[in-house]
Parts: C-alpha cells; sequence; structure tokens
C-alpha cells in the first residue's frame, strides 16, 4: 500500500517509459474526458440507456486494443480507465438517477480494480484517471450532502419540467446562504488542494489524476453556471 500514500503525496511513481516524458499530453486529455464526454453521454443515457452501456465495452477494447498496438504509450491505458468511469454514469443516470444515495457507491464499482492496479503497477494511467474522477465525483456529492440539497436532487429528476425551475430557485437560496458558501470555498479548495500536489512530480500518472481532478471544477462550474442562467 505505500504506492498508493506516495501517490497521493505527490511522489513520483515507478513507472514504464513514458513517465520520461512530458506529462501536458495526459493532463490535456485526462481533462478532456471527464469535462466533454459527460455532455455526449447525458442524452445518450437517457435516451438510450443499453446502447450507453454497450459503449462502455468498444471503449474499453478500443483501449485493449491501443495498449497491445502501442505498449509503450499510455493511451490505450487511459481509455481504459475512462471506460470505467463511462460505466458507472451508463449505470447509474440510466436506472438509478432518481435515488441520489446510490450515485456514488455506483460511481466506485471499479475502485477495488483501481486500488489493485496502482499497487501491482498494472494499468497506472488508466487507474489513476478513473480514482481522479471518482475523487472528484466525491467532494461534489459531498457538497449535496453537507448543504441538504439531496431531497432537491430527487425531486428534479422525478418532477415535470414546470416544476424543475421552482426546485431550482429552492436550491439555490440554500446554496447562497453562509453555510452554503462557506461549504462551497471550502470544497474548492480542497479540490484545487488535491489537484495541483501531484503536478509536481513529471508522471503521466499523477498528472492524468490531477487532470481528472481539476476538471471537476470546470464540470461543476458549466452546472451551476446554466442553472443561474435557466433561473
Amino acid at each position: 500500500m505505500f504506492e498508493l500514500t506516495w501517490f497521493f503525496l505527490g511522489v513520483e511513481l515507478e513507472s514504464p517509459a513514458p513517465a520520461r516524458r512530458s506529462p501536458w499530453p495526459a493532463f490535456g486529455w485526462a481533462c478532456f474526458l471527464v469535462s466533454v464526454p459527460v455532455f455526449l453521454q447525458a442524452p445518450l443515457v437517457r435516451s438510450f440507456p443499453l446502447i450507453s452501456l454497450a459503449c462502455t465495452l468498444f471503449l474499453w477494447l478500443g483501449g485493449a486494443w491501443l495498449s497491445y498496438r502501442y505498449p509503450q504509450r499510455w493511451w490505450g491505458d487511459l481509455l481504459q480507465g475512462f471506460s470505467w468511469s463511462w460505466l458507472a454514469g451508463s449505470l447509474y443516470w440510466g436506472w438509478w438517477r432518481s435515488e441520489p444515495l446510490l450515485h456514488l457507491p455506483i460511481e466506485a464499482i471499479a475502485l477495488p480494480l483501481a486500488i489493485w492496479g496502482l499497487y501491482t503497477g498494472v494499468g497506472k494511467v488508466g487507474h489513476s484517471f478513473y480514482l481522479g474522477s471518482l475523487v472528484g465525483t466525491a467532494i461534489t456529492d459531498g457538497y449535496f450532502y453537507l448543504t441538504d440539497l439531496i431531497p432537491y436532487w430527487r425531486q428534479a429528476i422525478n418532477a415535470p419540467p414546470e416544476n424543475i425551475s421552482i426546485l431550482l430557485r429552492e436550491a439555490v437560496a440554500k446554496m447562497e446562504t453562509p453555510w452554503g458558501l462557506g461549504c462551497a470555498a471550502t470544497l474548492v479548495t480542497l479540490l484545487l488542494l488535491i489537484g495541483c500536489l501531484p503536478l509536481r512530480t513529471n508522471s503521466p500518472v499523477t498528472w492524468v489524476f490531477s487532470g481528472a481532478v481539476l476538471s471537476t471544477l470546470v464540470v461543476d462550474g458549466i452546472f451551476w453556471a446554466s442553472v443561474y442562467f435557466v433561473l
């Protein structure tokens, strides 16, 4: 378990040849995979959840092919890690989206595999991406719990379209309280710390983790900006 400790502290992990190259591409692709596909998956999983779920297999097989074709690169590894996040999103938003208490457990469906991968050194880039996106999700969900927004989550999913704006206004009112603003500032700071510390290294493994964590701020920012725009 020592490798996991060094990973979170941002210390360079033992890694293959790609770790000696510039980590910026890995960071950029991690940010892309967290912030862009979610807007493609959202309408797909709502209308065609089985198709979204089936895409997981194609993503994983594509990553496996890239890993076989280019064994010294991190592309396939990253795509396989992304496939686990896609799987979790397909399962939750396809069938259990009205149960917010199940969100984090379903998102953590591949957590044992990610921990095993980081411990054994198998698929470090992909597993660190998945772990980073999971950390970002956990902190975001934490904000909903701390500010008692969970009931609004459930109601908004089940409410008719004409009632959603009312629920959103009530949720925003809770967010604009001193407690809501304080929680937001604290969790944003926590995300920045967790996301920036690993950038002290020069490894795609830790930079992918950072990209996944930091891009959570982008996704959350777009979401809340859209809420205010709708209101």
